[in-house]
């Protein structure tokens, strides 16, 4: 669906870089309230519905993409709201695609939080929670057909797939058990949510099945605030050895990145980011991007200098297209 925005906005859309920093939004210190949520049976709340090529699935959930920057928007956006619903194709574009040679990819719209800046984590357990987990539930009774599958987010959307691995899939351990594993990159997956969710488990290699992997990518010598890490310190694995020491990944290792290049189209190239691992900070590092360049490509998200959060999935692209495709025939050979 093609949609007419500013160019101003239609630029940053295009260039996929979600904004968390929200001019005069309001701000509530009270837990948003769950409302019905929207009718999945309708294809227009759907951004992929593909047609069946594989045997295992992957339901993605895509970052804030919606905003506002008045005291009269509400924190959470339409279903049908066309910044939203342009910067989820966006999205999807330079990360859900990492998935869709090996599985069928499924991707709901949702009704987002518009980075509301108090109380975020329980604003998104409401509505953008209750969205996605209704269109998870109808995905798996209608569309997914005992296949098994992959639960991918990032950012607002990582933090609800947390939320449905510790709801929906603990309250049915029949879907569960399908699960390839969890990518939730953009979003700290804690030693406290793993504690009050036993049935959960972390990957600790490049072939585990079942599993969550999580990473938030930094760069070296970065002291700053990350707005995307908060609580107790995340867990982390290596998206280029996929394992958790802190041993340095170079680029040689790497097996390719996605960038944008003049025109804003995301291209394939040679691995572009090396990877460490900081277990104490609970974060990737990455020593090799061109600060100077990356901070004029993001300038309009609002993330520090440093922060890489919109490089989460491109930086190690075709990394994770490895490793999904790995996990998955992994799973099927058991």
């Amino acid at each position: 669906m093609k949609t007419k925005i500013s160019t101003l906005i239609y630029s940053l859309i295009i260039m996929g870089f979600g904004v968390i920093i929200i001019n005069g939004c309001k701000k509530s210190n009270s837990t948003i309230t769950v409302s019905t949520s929207v009718d999945y049976s309708q294809a227009a709340h759907w951004l992929s519905l593909p047609a069946t090529l594989y045997k295992a699935d992957v339901f993605y959930l895509y970052p804030t993409t919606s905003w506002t920057k008045n005291n009269s928007t509400s924190m959470i956006c339409a279903i049908d709201d066309s910044l939203m619903m342009a910067g989820a194709a966006s999205a999807f574009a330079r990360q859900a695609t990492a998935f869709d040679t090996a599985a069928n990819v499924y991707s709901p719209y949702y009704r987002q939080d518009n980075s509301s800046p108090d109380n975020r984590l329980n604003v998104i357990a409401g509505i953008p929670t209750t969205d996605a987990t209704a269109a998870f539930d109808y995905y798996i009774k209608h569309f997914n057909q005992g296949r098994p599958f992959i639960l991918a987010g990032h950012s607002q959307g990582a933090n609800i797939v947390c939320n449905i691995l510790s709801g929906y899939l603990k309250a049915n351990p029949q879907v569960y058990s399908r699960m390839i594993a969890a990518y939730v990159i953009g979003g700290p997956v804690t030693k406290a949510f793993l504690q009050a969710n036993p049935h959960l488990k972390f990957a600790t290699g490049p072939d585990d099945t079942g599993v969550i992997i999580s990473y938030n990518t930094e760069a070296n010598g970065f002291t700053g605030v990350n707005p995307v890490i908060y609580g107790d310190t995340g867990l982390v694995i290596n998206p280029i050895t996929w394992t958790r020491s802190e041993t340095l990944a170079d680029t040689s290792q790497g097996l390719g990145s996605l960038f944008p290049n003049k025109a804003g189209v995301w291209v394939k190239i040679s691995q572009y980011a090396d990877a460490r691992v900081d277990i104490a900070k609970g974060v990737l590092v990455c020593s090799t991007a061109d600060e100077s360049r990356i901070a004029i490509l993001d300038s309009l998200s609002g993330f520090p200098k440093g922060v890489y959060h919109s490089f989460d999935y491109p930086f190690y692209y075709y990394n994770i297209r490895q490793n999904a495709a790995n996990r998955t025939q992994k799973f099927l050979n058991k």
